[in-house]
């Protein structure tokens, strides 16, 4: 056994075995898992216990074995255009088999249009509007609004960074981690990759140019196969400053100062830029 996560193990050579606590997001996980697999997407197939069941329970913990798919994810995006474009279709193809996932079972609704009109404006308000001011936050919520209605609705993962899609010598091998998906608005998902390349935690180092080249081929290589409307498009950078707030909310709740104030530069990096990201999209 070799742990590759905190709540993850390898198991030789081929197999993965991952713990949860919240029964919820395993079955989440497992439903997606089976959907897609059934569908013929690159996903770790799940490993049946003695009994023929998907998982296993021990007191409060759950287990789930999977298949472990071959490679890993990919470092050089901040180096090749063409790694960018490949993401960019990736999550475009998942994306249109997640939609047909949707229309066979029910998912969680969420709707991030909610979570601004609720808990995150609710933890501003909890610390005194310390990190953005009233009324800029009220004039983001009010340009959404107006816009929101527009965004296509679907099945999303929800959790779209480089380490949950892997790569085998340079070609695409499959998707992991499917315990946060829910039904949302298309473009959290794309917003969330690009937020996430600026965050500290990320395995690249990226120079502002370079962020906007990643930006321009991802979002190429993701309408290659699944075309966006352009509502989504000028939606884009509104969307990326209300997650950097829905960050910033969750890290203020958890009283993580120095992170509430890293996703609170990123939100200003994206406010700064707005008119810039809109051309290059």
């Amino acid at each position: 056994m070799k742990q590759i996560y905190d709540s993850a193990w390898q198991i030789g050579e081929d197999f993965v075995l991952k713990i949860y606590e919240d029964v919820n997001m395993l079955q989440r996980n497992i439903k997606i898992l089976t959907i897609l697999e059934d569908k013929g997407i690159p996903v770790g197939g799940i490993v049946l216990t003695k009994s023929k069941k998907t998982y296993a329970m021990d007191n409060e913990y759950y287990y789930i074995l999977t298949n472990k798919l071959f490679g890993s994810n990919i470092t050089d995006i901040h180096k090749n255009t063409a790694v960018s474009s490949k993401m960019g279709r990736v999550l475009a193809k998942l994306h249109k088999a997640l939609k047909e996932c949707g229309a066979q079972d029910e998912f969680w609704d969420n709707s991030l249009m909610k979570e601004m009109n609720g808990w995150i404006k609710v933890e501003f308000i909890k610390s005194n509007w310390r990190y953005i001011d009233e009324a800029t936050y009220c004039n983001l919520v009010d340009r959404m609004e107006k816009m929101y209605d527009k965004l296509p609705v679907q099945l999303i993962h929800r959790d779209v960074h480089l380490g949950n899609f892997l790569f085998d010598n340079g070609k695409f091998s499959g998707y992991i981690d499917f315990d946060l998906s829910q039904r949302n608005i298309r473009i959290f998902d794309l917003c969330y990759f690009m937020l996430g390349l600026l965050s500290e935690e990320e395995v690249v180092d990226i120079s502002e140019k370079r962020w906007f080249e990643i930006l321009k081929y991802f979002f190429a290589g993701y309408e290659q196969e699944n075309e966006l409307l352009a509502e989504e498009k000028q939606a884009v950078p509104y969307v990326m400053e209300a997650i950097e707030l829905l960050f910033a909310a969750w890290f203020v709740e958890q009283d993580d100062i120095k992170c509430a104030e890293d996703a609170m530069q990123i939100y200003q990096f994206v406010e700064k830029n707005i008119e810039r990201i809109l051309k290059v999209i």
